[in-house]
């Protein structure tokens, strides 16, 4: 929350000094780096409180065995994304190791692009965590809704 709180208060500061005359250069930079991270924290954060919607105007009306099975391919669908995720971001962080934010110097592009795999990781943990659950609750204990935010 106050990754966000303070990413808001920057961007203001950017347009207002810009409306004056006097861009922070660094500003932007500064910004894209907190989004980042606020974006995988979030969402791992999200999901560990599950605070994700979920649409299940179909899979609510299925038998507890079938959204049981449902729940648990999805949490490996989950599970495999984020370990694509991982592999792939900790390559891409490789890859921008030499590049540097034009309004701050020095400052490797590589701090923001490691939170992709950093946020993914923990996800990961969030969603094996999450499927353990529901192999241990078993299919009797499956209820609608998942514990997200139903839409419908």
């Amino acid at each position: 929350m106050a990754c966000l709180a303070l990413l808001s208060l920057l961007v203001l500061y950017s347009a207002i000094a810009r409306s004056i005359g006097e861009p922070v250069k660094w500003a932007v930079d500064a910004a894209t780096f907190l989004f980042a991270w606020c974006v995988f924290l979030g969402s791992d954060a999200a999901m560990r409180h599950d605070k994700l919607f979920a649409i299940e105007v179909i899979s609510g009306k299925l038998p507890k065995k079938v959204q049981y099975w449902l729940k648990l391919i999805n949490w490996g669908i989950i599970i495999a994304f984020l370990a694509f995720l991982i592999v792939y971001g900790v390559q891409l962080s490789y890859d921008t190791r030499l590049r540097t934010f034009q309004g701050i110097p020095g400052f490797s592009y590589t701090w923001v692009t490691i939170s992709v795999p950093l946020g993914a990781l923990l996800m990961m943990v969030t969603a094996v965590l999450k499927a353990r659950q529901q192999i241990k609750a078993g299919c009797e204990n499956t209820r609608s809704g998942g514990g997200g935010k139903e839409l419908l």
